[in-house]
Parts: C-alpha cells; sequence; structure tokens
C-alpha cells in the first residue's frame, strides 16, 4: 500500500516509516504542512496525519483534501487527548484519530481497519497532469491515448510523475532504474530521459534538466482564463 505520512518529529516519523516498510508498505514522509498540501494531491491508499505541523496544520490540511472530494482514508495523530479535539477532527473528515505515544501493534490495527473499510485495493494508477500511468499493467496514456514506451521508459516516467517538482540527481535514477547486472554508462539516463521527452510531446509538463543537479519535471501553468 501507498501511505503518505505527515509528520514533523524526526525520530517518530523514523520509527514509523522503519516500521510501515518493514511490514510491506510503500511510505513517503513529509515534516510540513505546506509540503504535504502539494503532496495530498497525488493518490494514496491512506494519509497518516499529525495535527501539530509547521506552515499548515492537520486539520487544515484535512479540510483541504475534503474539499477537493478526495476521500482517501485519514489517521489523525495527536499527542493530545482531549475529546474537543477528536470530535473537530472526526467532524471534518478524519477516518480515526490514534493519541500518541502508541503501540505499532495498534498502529497496524487501526490501518487493516481503514483499508479494509476502503477496499483495500492498492493504488495502481498515478495521475500527472494529462498523463496517466498504470503501474499494474506497466503502461501510460496521454489525453487518453496509449504512449508507446519500454518497461524501463515506463519506470523512470512512474518515478518523476509521482513527485512533480522533486529534483532527481542522474546517481539515483541509476539506481533505480537498472540492477547490479545491468551496464549502464554514463549518458544511458540522459538517453532515457530524451527518448520520454520526444514520446510525450503534448504532455502538460516538461521534463527540465539541472546542469549539476539532476531532472526534474514542472507542471506547465494553467493558460490565463482558466478555471482553478
Amino acid at each position: 500500500m501507498r501511505i503518505l505520512l505527515v509528520e514533523d518529529t524526526p525520530d517518530v516519523a523514523e520509527a514509523i516509516v522503519s516500521h510501515l516498510a518493514r511490514i510491506g508498505h510503500t511510505v513517503e514522509w513529509e515534516s510540513n504542512g505546506g509540503a504535504a498540501s502539494r503532496r495530498m494531491a497525488e493518490s494514496y491508499d491512506l494519509v497518516i496525519l499529525d495535527v501539530m505541523l509547521p506552515q499548515q496544520d492537520g486539520f487544515s490540511l484535512l479540510e483541504q483534501l475534503r474539499g477537493r472530494g478526495q476521500h482517501t482514508p485519514v489517521l489523525m495523530l495527536t499527542a493530545c487527548a482531549e475529546i474537543e479535539e477528536r470530535v473537530r477532527a472526526l467532524d471534518l473528515g478524519a477516518d480515526d484519530y490514534l493519541i500518541k505515544p502508541f503501540d505499532f501493534r495498534e498502529l497496524d490495527a487501526r490501518i487493516r481497519v481503514l483499508l479494509r473499510r476502503s477496499g483495500g485495493e492498492s493504488t495502481n494508477l498515478i495521475h500527472c497532469a494529462n498523463v496517466s500511468i498504470d503501474r499494474k499493467s506497466r503502461s501510460a496514456m496521454l489525453d487518453g491515448a496509449p504512449i508507446e514506451l519500454t518497461r524501463r521508459e515506463v519506470t523512470l516516467l512512474e518515478i518523476i510523475a509521482a513527485r512533480p517538482g522533486r529534483i532527481f540527481n542522474k546517481d539515483e535514477l541509476m539506481d533505480r532504474l537498472f540492477t547490479v547486472d545491468d551496464t549502464p554508462n554514463a549518458n544511458t539516463v540522459e538517453q532515457y530521459v530524451a527518448r520520454l521527452r520526444k514520446k510525450l510531446a503534448g504532455a502538460a509538463f516538461e521534463i527540465r534538466t539541472l546542469r549539476g543537479l539532476g531532472y526534474q519535471l514542472v507542471l506547465h501553468a494553467p493558460a490565463d482564463g482558466a478555471l482553478h
């Protein structure tokens, strides 16, 4: 399952990420509300959301998520045991509430219940502007039409489309695209990026090369007068 964890205390977050990864979940972590707000536009099977966060608190993020019509299960975390805070979270659309400190067995049980309640199916589709990637079938579509991509091109697109705006350096992409048995050369990633750009002509984003840094997927700004 793909889980977004929003927690500003590093040792707590690292412990949760390590535990959930160990039992087979894919966990992405944000430590502040501003970054989490952007990430919550993506597709997740579950959001674990702390209440007290820098920039934007958990209540505001939850209200924003539900206001967009997203029904992703949300498990709220807080150190506060006051009933008023729990009621507020549930009224805003939280699916469950867990008070810190907690035992991982209770966290696991609550996650299982929420995933069963939501159907428990993993998020296989990634949507990025007018491009969609199906992780299960290893295929991609542009404006609803199939794009002919190799499996490695699909993997590269999946990596960068899941994190618009993030800069991926060449070494990281090499590690995620190739195994120890492969023999890529220094220009292999550049070649895959160039081929992907050509096949994605018409996408509402561009893959930028940032000299000395790596590659970044940047969404096109909406045209003037477009609805927001």
